[in-house]
């Protein structure tokens, strides 16, 4: 005669088995640990084996549409920037970055499909080192807000490009927030290229852009070889770009110690962003997460 336990384990096991991936599964056992230990403590943050945001994911039923969602958090936005407008006279910066949400395992629900109906479409894709979902994200910071605005996925090698990705994004800025509003757009390394550039000139905005070492000059000279031989806030004129853009440089300190030298160009004089406040030397400094522009943020 078999003992509760064992139809206990049955029933377990089996309702294990209808779990569709190897990632809910272990949610679901990690959750079962918690009930069959009866010590008091069944919520997800006493578990050890599982993160209590994948536990909570796990729970959850999304019965809604992501795009109400966002339309309704913007309108939410909207009606507080009306009731609490910063001054005029302060500029809408438009931060743009590349995030990666790292993965492991396989990730068959993030495809999108093809024309293909036997191939799919993996967001899950290799870039700098790291493998997971990469994001192009554009955040709006105007005073004390700092606000998460649009994003676009990086689908892999041979797709848009994540520069060409934040060029859409720059349409998606509301219009009510630009109006009369000095706008700086501020990228890194990653966004430093003509086509970029050229986008955030032609809408009349400004742009704070890192720039490798090695981009050449109209001269034949590269950034690295400005270094020591002119100072910073020169005008220079970039490889494929026919207007000038100012130049600065910055010594960044690296995790080992060790000190790297970064560039960073604008479509406007340095004194232009010092007078809203960005010392033009480390204005890009928040996207190598220095602590001279986690203090500007905050």
């Amino acid at each position: 005669m078999e003992t509760i336990v064992v139809h206990a384990q049955s029933l377990v096991y089996s309702l294990l088995c209808l779990m569709p991936s190897a990632y809910q599964k272990a949610s679901l056992n990690a959750l079962f640990g918690l009930f069959l230990e009866a010590l008091g403590h069944p919520l997800p943050q006493s578990t050890q084996v599982k993160s209590a945001s994948s536990l909570s994911r796990f729970l959850n039923h999304y019965s809604w549409s992501t795009r109400s969602v966002i339309r309704a958090t913007r309108q939410a936005i909207f009606a507080q920037l009306a009731q609490h407008r910063p001054r005029k006279d302060a500029p809408l910066r438009v931060l743009i970055d590349l995030t990666t949400l790292e993965k492991c395992g396989k990730f068959l629900h993030l495809s999108t499909p093809t024309e293909n109906p036997d191939k799919r479409d993996p967001w899950v894709r290799m870039l700098n080192g790291k493998r997971g979902l990469h994001l192009v994200v554009l955040y709006l910071n105007l005073g004390d807000w700092r606000i998460p605005w649009s994003f676009r996925v990086w689908r892999g090698k041979g797709q848009t490009s994540p520069a060409q990705l934040a060029c859409k994004l720059l349409a998606t800025v509301p219009k009510q927030l630009v109006l009369d509003t000095p706008v700086i757009v501020l990228a890194d390394t990653e966004f430093g290229t003509i086509e970029f550039l050229k986008a955030v000139k032609h809408r009349g905005w400004r742009a704070v852009v890192g720039m490798r070492c090695t981009r050449k000059l109209q001269d034949g000279r590269t950034l690295k070889q400005l270094y020591r031989h002119a100072n910073r806030g020169a005008q220079i004129k970039l490889e494929g770009i026919e207007f000038a853009l100012t130049v600065s440089w910055f010594w960044l300190k690296q995790a080992n110690g060790k000190r790297e030298l970064r560039f960073v160009v604008s479509t406007y004089s340095s004194g232009v962003l010092t007078k809203f406040g960005f010392p033009l030397s480390t204005v890009v400094c928040k996207f190598y997460k220095t602590p001279q522009m986690a203090q500007f943020l905050n």
